[in-house]
C-alpha cells in the first residue's frame, strides 16, 4: 500500500510528533499552550501513529477564552460594525480556503481518516458556506410595524452576544462553518471547542480568520474535552448561546445545564434516516445513491441513509446488488488514490461500531455483506470496518433503531405506501430521509408526510447554504444554514418611538 502523504503540513500550532505539545490554544488574538500545561495526542485513524502534538485545556482556559470573547463584544465596534465589513471579512475567508485548498483537504484527511477527495468537497461546501453568509450579511436591517398615529414602530436584529461552538469528530471543517459563518455575519463573537480528536483543520480555519481580518477576542480556540473544557463553557453565565453538534445523550447534558443560565441552545443531535425504495424505480440507479447514502465517510454521517425501507417486489434483486456492491467498496487509507472509503475515526469508535454489529447478529439480523474488520495485513494497525448490509430486519431491532454511526445499513421490507410512510416515521430521530418513486404525486405525499428536517426526492444527501438544515423530534432544536442559520445568532428587539409625548394624566 502506498502512502503518498504520511505527515501534516507544518503549521506552529501544530507539534510533529516526538515534539513538545504546540501553542495550540487561540486566545484574544494569540497563540498560547495551555495553563496547566496539558498535552494530548493526536492519531492518524489509517494506522494509529501519532499526527500532531497539542495543548489540552482546561476549564481554567475555558473562562479565560469566554472573558476574552466578552471583552470583544462588549468592549470593542465589532457588533456596531458594517454589515459590508463583516462580509468583506467573510468574502476573504472564503477566498483563503481556496488558495489552500490542498493542504486543508489533506489536513482533514489525515484528521478524520477520510478520503482526499472527500476533504476537496467539504472545503468547497466550507467556501459556499463563507459566501452565502456574506452575502446575507447586511440584506435585513429589520421591518416596520404598523402603529397609531404619532407611533413609530420596528424591530432590528442584534447579535445575541457570546457564542459557544462545540463541534464533532466527524465534518469538523464544516460543521465549523456552519456555525462561524453566520455568527460573523451576525456581528457575534465565539469561543470553539472541537472533538479533541480531530481538531486539526479547526485550528486551521481560525488561523484563516485572523489572515482574513478578523480582530482579536472575536474569535477563540480551545482544545479539550468535552466533560471538562465543553462543561465549562455550556455552563458559563457569561455565554450567551451554545451551539452543539454531536450525539443525543450530550445533547441532553448541554440542554439541561445551559437552563440554568437560560441561554440560547441550539443543537442537532443526528439521525436514523430512512431511505425509502419504491418499486417502480431504476434499481441501478437506487442502489448507487443508497451505497453513497450509507457509505460516504464509513457512513460516520448524521445524516447517513443506514435505513433502508425497500418494496417487497424489489426486494431480493436490490439487496443482492446492494451487497455485491458494497463488498466491492476498496477501503484504505484516504490519501492513497483509488481508496473510496477510509477508516472510522478511533479504536474506541471501531468497538462501538462492532458491538451494535453483534447486537443486530443476536437480534436476528442476518449479515450479507461485510460485518468485520478487513483481512488485508496492512490494514491491520488502521481502524478499518467492512461496508456492512444487513437484512431480515423489523422496527423492533436496535440496530434498526439506534444510531451506529458507522458503514453498518439494515434493509426492512414494506407493501404499502401507508407502510413505508410509517415505517419512515417510526424513529425517536427526525434529521433526513428519502424517497425513490417513478410517480411524482408519490414523491410529494411521501415527503410531505415524512417528520424529517430534510427529505429528498429521488436522491440522497446534497444541501444548499441557502436551505435550512436541522431536524424533528430528537434530532434537534433549532436549524443552521439558511436564513434561520443567521437568525440563531441574533436577537430581535422592537423600538418604540412616540414622535409626540404629552401628559397621559392616568393618575391625575
Amino acid at each position: 500500500m502506498t502512502q503518498p502523504y504520511v505527515t501534516l503540513p507544518t503549521r506552529p500550532y501544530l507539534s510533529p510528533p516526538g515534539a513538545t505539545a504546540a501553542a495550540s490554544l487561540y486566545v484574544d488574538g494569540a497563540w498560547r499552550a495551555a495553563g496547566a500545561g496539558g498535552v494530548r495526542e493526536i492519531r492518524n485513524p489509517c494506522d494509529a501513529s501519532v499526527l500532531t502534538v497539542v495543548s489540552e485545556a482546561g476549564t481554567a482556559d475555558a473562562a479565560t477564552a469566554v472573558a476574552a470573547a466578552r471583552a470583544a463584544f462588549d468592549g470593542t465596534d465589532w457588533p456596531r460594525r458594517s454589515a459590508e465589513d463583516r462580509g468583506a471579512i467573510l468574502n476573504r475567508i472564503a477566498d483563503l480556503l481556496q488558495r489552500d485548498r490542498a493542504e486543508i483537504a489533506l489536513m482533514e484527511s489525515l484528521d478524520t481518516g477520510k478520503t482526499i477527495a472527500e476533504g476537496e468537497i467539504d472545503v468547497d461546501d466550507v467556501t459556499a458556506v463563507f459566501r452565502y453568509y456574506a452575502g446575507l450579511a447586511g440584506k435585513d436591517a429589520g421591518r416596520i410595524i404598523a402603529a397609531p398615529e404619532g407611533v413609530s414602530s420596528r424591530v432590528v436584529y442584534e447579535p445575541v452576544g457570546v457564542c459557544a461552538m462545540i463541534t464533532p469528530w466527524n465534518y469538523p471543517l464544516l460543521q465549523l462553518a456552519w456555525k462561524m459563518a453566520p455568527a460573523i455575519a451576525a456581528g457575534a463573537t465565539m469561543v470553539i471547542k472541537p472533538s479533541e480528536i480531530t481538531p486539526v483543520t479547526t485550528a486551521r480555519l481560525v488561523d484563516l480568520t485572523t489572515e482574513a481580518g478578523v480582530p482579536p477576542g472575536v474569535v477563540n480556540l480551545v482544545l479539550g474535552a468535552g466533560g471538562t473544557v465543553g462543561a465549562a463553557l455550556v455552563e458559563s453565565p457569561d455565554v450567551d448561546l451554545v451551539s452543539f453538534t454531536g450525539g443525543l445523550a450530550t445533547g441532553r447534558r448541554i440542554m439541561a445545564s445551559a437552563a440554568a443560565t437560560v441561554k440560547k441552545v441550539a443543537l442537532e443531535l443526528g439521525g436514523k434516516n430512512p431511505n425509502i425504495v419504491f418499486d417502480d424505480v431504476d434499481l441501478d440507479t437506487a442502489v448507487d445513491y443508497a451505497l453513497s447514502a450509507a457509505f460516504f465517510h464509513s457512513g460516520q454521517v448524521c445524516s447517513a441513509g443506514a435505513r433502508l425501507i425497500v418494496h417487497e417486489a424489489v426486494h431480493d434483486a436490490f439487496t443482492a446488488e446492494l451487497a455485491r456492491r458494497a463488498d466491492r467498496i476498496r477501503i484504505g487509507c484516504g490519501q492513497e488514490k483509488g481508496v473510496q472509503a477510509g477508516p472510522l475515526v478511533s479504536a474506541e469508535h471501531r468497538a462501538k461500531v462492532e458491538a451494535a454489529v453483534a447486537r443486530g447478529v443476536e437480534e436476528g439480523a442476518r449479515v450479507i455483506a461485510g460485518g468485520g474488520r478487513p483481512p488485508e495485513p496492512e490494514l491491520a494497525k488502521g481502524y478499518f470496518f467492512r461496508p456492512t448490509v444487513f437484512v431480515d430486519c423489523h422496527r423492533g431491532m436496535d440496530i434498526v433503531q439506534q444510531e451506529v454511526f458507522g458503514p453498518v445499513v439494515t434493509v426492512e421490507t414494506f407493501r404499502t405506501e401507508a407502510e413505508a410512510i410509517a415505517l419512515g416515521n417510526d424513529t425517536e430521530y427526525g434529521l433526513s430521509g428519502a424517497v425513490w418513486t417513478g410517480d411524482t404525486a408519490r414523491g410529494e405525499r411521501v415527503a410531505a408526510a415524512l417528520r424529517h428536517g430534510t427529505v429528498w426526492i429521488n436522491d440522497y444527501g446534497p444541501y444548499f447554504p441557502g436551505a435550512e438544515w436541522g431536524g424533528f423530534k430528537r434530532s434537534g432544536i433549532g436549524r443552521e444554514l439558511g436564513q434561520a442559520g443567521l437568525d440563531e445568532y441574533r436577537e430581535a428587539k422592537h423600538i418604540y418611538r412616540n414622535l409626540d409625548p404629552r401628559p397621559q394624566r392616568w393618575f391625575s
